[in-house]
């Protein structure tokens, strides 16, 4: 009951509300208080009680976390430069194109604040709740702020690297609130070197750990001879970091006018466009009335796309309602030709909307892309590589093998996110499509699981990636890959048939399928591709499906060029004529190369060539396979077609590349790797270690490798041969035994973005002699290194 008072409250208390009776509280219980204290003895408290837990020490080695700055003097002593986290909290993916400005256009912003910040995204190395919050609609978006109610909220690494993924800017809140707020602007804006210092303090953060600017919110009245400190303090902000890092935003949030008063004007005017002046920008606050976006759009003139018109998701007092009907005040900002700024989307997580978050979560967003549209498309440039992942699962796979069967949450690990479409209108012929974390995953914890029911004749479309790559001359890669339910023997029939535009010959392509006798089909797709050397580019592709009864999936590749016009090919695994004639070619693909490391999973690569084109869609082909024989198809056709079949299939990822992007890595002799902060723990019987593992390459070229996967071997000392006994041979001995150890299978740990990875209380049974960490690279398109190779740390653990 008080939790369903406490939502209804904040969906009808407004910031100028809280401001109202916080300062009237404040009047009435500081007397009070004052009272007490002198009237009341003090009073030893007589009962036994937990100790406190000490204070949060960032110098200390522990599990690297994300954490603000909440005060000025921390701010200036530079200390966050060296806590034990700062290393792990540096975002290590950078934006494409760099150092770009926005594009002139209505924009959005997203202003993530929920739960006070910092919940399950602080865990830098990844947490264990599988429904931990995350965003993955970022082809909506164009800015992202992580905002909570501390002095200096710095995003979490996780936000950074996989926005800038996906083309997003981020920024940091520089907020000031309450008397608390009002006592540091004081402060801070001092004197004009005060304003100067603290305004390059912030600069600094932003750039030593990769986000792009700030968003700046004075909730507090300011005296009006600091005025023009306040100014000194926003302008030196902007222009040094801007200096410091082209392509940054600095944007201003409506609330002090340039008179000092905390006053939300709503629109931009002549008490706050000073401020947009000497900025980026400006969050407009959100209760707004119909008019003022036109209104804005004037003051502003030829910087109309910098002003913000704030929705506040959980509605209170914003234009529209928020919640349901938020697109209500997007359609009225897109006509006006200005940006927007949605507040607090995690309204859908925080209420709980049903049916589930992710189903929410779809339908949410599905309002936002009605209103505003697609404003980030990808793939732009090789490679280019998704499976699926929104940064957190049940499960996660390497190479097709299961690692890890536990919960687990990093929103680092999401990859390109697909653009998929909400269905609200079912028909028979409609297939679910969601990434399904019970679902079995070739990469990562991620794919994407199609499922419903199809007639016989009829497919299903499902738009998967928008892109703007274009076709150059140089080779690109492309393969995708079948696996079916089940692992039994069966045997493979192989084609071919070769690809011409005109009178060239541009590809070859080979085909393999195998049919179980219950009806299940493995499919798997190869490209061989033979070109002239003028028309060669390579694309490459994979793709892991994994399939049910009759059920197919295909891939619709669609390019377009100025002097071409538009191709479209289908990728598919028959010869589809109940609806070939939708596009140019229809591919029949074979030759499949199975992998001996995933079981289930078969992995092939292709050439194709586009020389000249740019490749602007990516869907998936959902039908059903046809009967092969005559007699078959007739008894097909006399069937009805009003009743649909069930239909399932699993997509694991896709990736493209060039033939040149091949990863070479380097061997483990070519790393330094180093164990340091090291401190035991543990009981009778077993002991715990805990220390930091750090590596980098002897040449120093190792930004090349965005991700390492970390494992853990632990090395058993064999017993002493018995007397008599006859020496084992090598072919006798157990296997993985050398100098007198045997090998435990590794344990999967985790991963990381730096080259850097704290252990936590590993837990060391009494029979373990030496422990192995194993740091494996992976490249960005979604290769890694054979693990023998890798580079690792070894640390005796006898006798300690």
């Amino acid at each position: 009951m008080l939790r369903l008072l406490l939502y209804f409250l904040r969906l009808f208390i407004t910031r100028r509300t809280l401001l109202y009776l916080h300062n009237f509280f404040t009047s009435i219980l500081k007397p009070i208080t004052n009272l007490i204290a002198k009237i009341m003895p003090n009073q030893s408290d007589d009962h036994n009680s937990d100790p406190p837990p000490p204070p949060f020490d960032p110098s200390k080695p522990s599990i690297p976390i994300s954490y603000p700055i909440n005060s000025l003097e921390d701010l200036d002593s530079a200390s966050y430069f060296t806590s034990f986290h700062y290393p792990f909290n540096k975002s290590t993916v950078p934006l494409h194109p760099p150092n770009s400005a926005l594009p002139p256009r209505p924009r959005l912003l997203v202003c993530h604040d929920m739960q006070g910040g910092y919940v399950d995204d602080k865990w830098i190395q990844g947490g264990h709740n599988s429904g931990a919050y995350a965003i993955w609609h970022w082809y909506l978006i164009d800015v992202f702020v992580y905002f909570s109610h501390n002095l200096v909220t710095l995003p979490p690494p996780c936000w950074t690297n996989t926005a800038h993924r996906h083309g997003v800017k981020v920024l940091g809140t520089f907020i000031t609130e309450w008397d608390e707020g009002a006592a540091i602007c004081k402060k801070l804006l001092s004197t004009k070197e005060s304003a100067h210092k603290y305004a390059e303090r912030l600069a600094e953060l932003a750039v030593a750990l990769g986000f792009d600017g700030w968003l700046l919110n004075l909730e507090v009245k300011v005296d009006n001879g600091q005025i023009p400190n306040l100014k000194e303090f926003v302008s030196h902000l902007t222009q040094t970091i801007h200096s410091s890092l082209p392509g940054s935003l600095v944007i201003w949030y409506d609330s002090v006018t340039i008179d000092g008063e905390l006053s939300w004007q709503n629109q931009l005017n002549e008490k706050n466009k000073p401020f947009f002046d000497i900025s980026d920008g400006i969050f407009i606050n959100y209760t707004w009335k119909e008019d003022y976006p036109k209104l804005s759009a004037r003051v502003a003139g030829a910087r109309k796309f910098d002003v913000y018109m704030g929705i506040d998701v959980f509605g209170r007092g914003t234009f529209g309602g928020g919640q349901w009907t938020t697109n209500v005040a997007l359609d009225v900002i897109k006509k006006d030709d200005v940006s927007a700024a949605v507040f607090a989307p995690g309204w859908v997580y925080e209420t709980k909307q049903p049916p589930d978050f992710q189903t929410a979560q779809n339908c949410w967003w599905a309002l936002v892309e009605k209103s505003w549209g697609i404003v980030q498309n990808y793939p732009k440039v090789l490679p280019f590589y998704s499976n699926f992942d929104q940064g957190r699962g049940n499960h996660i796979s390497i190479d097709g093998a299961q690692v890890l069967s536990t919960q687990w949450n990093n929103i680092s690990s999401q990859s390109f996110q697909p653009f998929l479409e909400y269905v609200d209108d079912p028909t028979s012929n409609t297939i679910d499509v969601r990434v399904d974390c019970s679902e079995v995953s070739f990469s990562g914890g991620g794919n994407l699981t199609f499922k419903g029911t199809l007639e016989a004749n009829a497919y299903v479309s499902t738009r998967l990636f928008l892109g703007e790559l274009f076709m150059g001359g140089l080779p690109v890669r492309f393969t995708y890959s079948v696996s079916y339910l089940d692992s039994r023997p069966s045997d493979w029939n192989i084609c071919s048939v070769w690809l011409a535009f005109g009178n060239q010959i541009l590809a070859h392509f080979a085909h393999s399928m195998r049919m179980q006798p219950d009806n299940d089909i493995m499919l798997d797709v190869s490209i061989q591709v033979s070109f002239n050397i003028n028309w060669l580019t390579q694309f490459h592709n994979l793709l892991q499906v994994k399939s049910e009864g009759n059920s197919q999936l295909g891939l619709s590749l669609e390019f377009s060029s100025e002097m071409e016009g538009k191709k479209k090919l289908l990728l598919a695994s028959q010869e589809t004529n109940q609806f070939s004639s939708k596009f140019d070619e229809t591919i029949v693909l074979h030759q499949p190369t199975k992998s001996d490391t995933a079981p289930g999973w078969v992995i092939q690569e292709s050439n194709i060539s586009m020389n000249g084109y740019t490749l602007t869609e990516i869907r998936a082909i959902c039908y059903r396979k046809q009967p092969e024989n005559s007699e078959h198809k007739s008894e097909a056709r006399s069937k009805t077609t009003q009743d649909p079949a069930e239909y399932f299939a699993v997509l694991g990822h896709i990736s493209i590349s060039t033939s040149i992007q091949n990863t070479e890595f380097p061997p483990s002799t070519s790393w330094i790797v180093k164990g340091k902060d090291v401190e035991w723990g543990g009981s009778q019987g077993s002991k715990t270690l805990s220390l930091k593992i750090s590596w980098k390459l002897k040449d120093g070229w190792s930004s090349r490798f965005p991700r390492y996967n970390i494992y853990v071997e632990k090395l058993i000392k064999q017993a002493v041969r018995p007397q008599g006994r006859k020496l084992e041979t090598p072919a006798q001995a157990p296997p993985n035994a050398w100098n007198g150890k045997t090998e435990v299978a590794g344990e999967y740990l985790g991963e990381s973005q730096v080259e850097a990875f704290y252990v936590s209380d590993f837990i060391i049974p009494s029979a373990i002699s030496s422990l192995k960490y194993i740091i494996q690279p992976c490249d960005s398109g979604g290769a890694s290194q054979v693990l023998d190779d890798a580079p690792f740390f070894q640390f005796n653990v006898e006798g300690q």
